[in-house]
This record gives C-alpha cells, sequence and structure tokens, in this order.
C-alpha cells in the first residue's frame, strides 16, 4: 500500500541567504557563521551592488543582508532596486556607522531589518531567522537613531491617534519585531485579519513598510512619554 509521506517529519529547507558586502574579511566572516547553523544557508555573496542586482535575481533568496556603504551604489538604491523584481524576499542592512539619514533612507526603501556590524554571531542568526518570519529586527541604537530623525523632520504627534484600538494593539506587536502569524496567534485573529489591519494602518500613516510604521510607533510613544511626564510635573 502506498502511503503519503507525513510532511510534519520531513526537515524543513534551510533559509536561504546572500550577502552583499565590499570587505573580504567580513563578508567571509559571515559565510562562516550563516553556514554554521544548519537552519540557514549562505547560498551566494557578492562585493558590490551592481553585481548583486546581475546576480540575485536568478539565486532567488530568503534573506538578503545588505551593506550599506558599498562602493558605486550603495546598499539602499540596491535594495529599492530589487524589491522591484523580489518583493517577497527580506532585506538586512548591515551598517558600521549609525547614520540617521542613512537608516532613514533605507526604511523608505523597504528594508525589514537593521544589524550593527558590531553585533554578536548569535544576534545576527536571530535577525536573519526573525526576518524571514516576519519580523524586524532592530538594534535598539538604531531605533533611538530613526526617533530622533523622525522628530528633526518634523512627524505630526496625532497620526496614531486616528488608528482604531485594534490597529493600535497591532502597530504595538509589529514594533516589538513579532511575525503575522505570532500577531494573529496572540490576538486570536486570522493572519488574513492581521494582514488587512496592517493595510490599514500602512495608509492611516501614511508609510509603505513595516519599518516606517515602526518609525512612527517609536515617535508616538516617545511624545505620549514626553507629555505624561509633564502632567505629572
Amino acid at each position: 500500500m502506498n502511503r503519503t509521506p507525513d510532511k510534519s517529519h520531513q526537515p524543513k529547507s534551510p533559509i536561504r541567504v546572500v550577502i552583499v558586502e565590499d570587505e573580504t574579511w567580513i563578508r567571509e566572516n559571515l559565510i562562516l557563521e550563516i553556514n554554521r547553523d544548519p537552519g540557514l544557508r549562505c547560498i551566494n555573496s557578492y562585493r558590490t551592488a551592481e553585481e548583486a542586482l546581475r546576480g540575485i535575481p536568478a539565486d532567488q533568496p530568503d534573506v538578503v543582508l545588505m551593506d550599506i556603504n558599498l562602493p558605486g551604489m550603495d546598499g539602499v538604491e540596491c535594495v529599492r532596486r530589487l524589491r522591484a523584481d523580489l518583493p517577497e524576499a527580506r532585506y538586512l542592512m548591515l551598517t558600521v556607522y549609525e547614520e540617521s539619514e542613512k537608516i532613514f533612507k533605507s526604511l523608505l526603501a523597504g528594508a525589514n531589518g537593521y544589524l550593527l556590524k558590531r553585533s554578536s554571531a548569535a544576534e545576527l542568526l536571530e535577525a536573519i531567522q526573525q526576518a524571514h518570519g516576519g519580523g524586524a529586527p532592530m538594534s535598539s541604537s538604531i531605533a533611538r537613531k530613526v526617533v530622533a530623525y523622525f522628530n528633526e523632520m518634523g512627524a505630526g504627534k496625532s497620526e496614531t491617534a486616528a488608528l482604531s484600538p485594534r490597529e493600535q494593539q497591532v502597530l504595538e506587536l509589529l514594533a516589538k519585531g513579532e511575525s503575522y502569524k505570532n500577531i494573529a496567534d496572540q490576538l486570536l485573529l486570522s493572519i488574513e485579519t492581521i494582514r488587512m489591519n496592517v493595510k490599514h494602518i500602512y495608509t492611516k500613516l501614511h508609510v509603505h513598510s513595516r519599518g516606517e510604521a515602526t518609525a512612527k510607533y517609536l515617535q508616538q510613544s516617545r511624545f505620549r512619554h514626553a507629555d505624561t511626564s509633564k502632567k505629572s510635573d
């Protein structure tokens, strides 16, 4: 008798990762750390954005680690162009310097997370897993830079007030890096309902990505905390 294979016991395919990094020693160390994890596999790496644009569409990666400061075209513009061909891939920016303007531009380009190159190997691997699962890994120092940049740009204080209580719940969990599935499980809703809530959040906040929505949430939280402190003084 033929039996249908039990897919629940079949090993999951490793997450396919591509690296774009011009420094050879950093690139090789990243490859080594990623391939040490049985759940991840580095399938290719590139030194420049131009090489990446030619090769990555054929690689079909799940996650792209993208250096921001590359020779020639920078990583921000590379992500912007790659998303047109590979919208389902997840993009994590790598940076040495916490440059507010480039971080903000990465948000607008559609980056899904931001890692400092000094992050530990464990933090790197966790961030890749989190991004693949729909999360938005971002170091606390990077998050503070994003908030400061929004403040300097004079973003409005009351945009999140337009959200419904449910949408505010969803936004708070998005900002914590939770995947759509985890949000659905926590709120006892379907993933499709979460997707619809996220769509409404993007529309009301005038943003186009989770990163932008997270930045505005962080900013509004800061304003609320400031207002509360003033009232208590």
